[in-house]
């Protein structure tokens, strides 16, 4: 082994070139505060919009009413406990008789009962009458309480709850 080093050059070897450096990679481009603004105004229109074509429309209104009114039973009519009832030939007039609601045609539109009575003097008694269901639309509707004829209203009176029938 020998503690000699190898000749070395007097100058320093040529510069060669370099492979170049690769690329950066892309960053992600920025977005602007104005894309995000403008995003949520377009979303605050499109709400704005859909909230003004519904709020104009409404709710449909229903397209059935609650007949209401009172009937009275003139004669033969007895209270026991505040229970009205009708006796001899108006036996069958007490709470929840039956009260069907005719169409224009006579076709049956609406079935209910007589609800909760009350004494109105010797011998009377008035029924509340609440028939639920009823469609709109008719020219006037008839209404009878058990089998004892017809009562007939215009749609405004029977809408309104101007039924008031009596008997006896």
């Amino acid at each position: 082994m020998t503690t000699e080093l190898p000749p070395q050059p007097s100058e320093l070897p040529a510069a060669t070139s370099l492979p170049p450096m690769p690329a950066a990679p892309p960053s992600r481009p920025r977005r602007p505060i104005g894309t995000f603004v403008a995003g949520v105004a377009i979303g605050a229109g499109l709400m704005g919009g859909t909230w003004a074509i519904t709020a104009n429309t409404g709710p449909a209104e229903p397209n059935t009413f609650t007949l209401k009114g009172e009937f009275t039973l003139l004669e033969e009519a007895v209270s026991i406990d505040g229970d009205c009832a009708g006796t001899g030939g108006y036996d069958d007039i007490r709470e929840g008789a039956s009260v069907t609601v005719y169409g224009a045609k006579g076709d049956v539109v609406a079935t209910g009962s007589l609800g909760d009575s009350k004494s109105a003097g010797y011998g009377t008694c008035t029924y509340k009458i609440a028939v639920g269901d009823v469609p709109k639309g008719e020219k006037f509707y008839k209404v009878e309480v058990s089998h004892r004829g017809t009562l007939q209203l215009t749609a405004k009176e029977a809408e309104n709850g101007e039924l008031a029938s009596s008997l006896g």
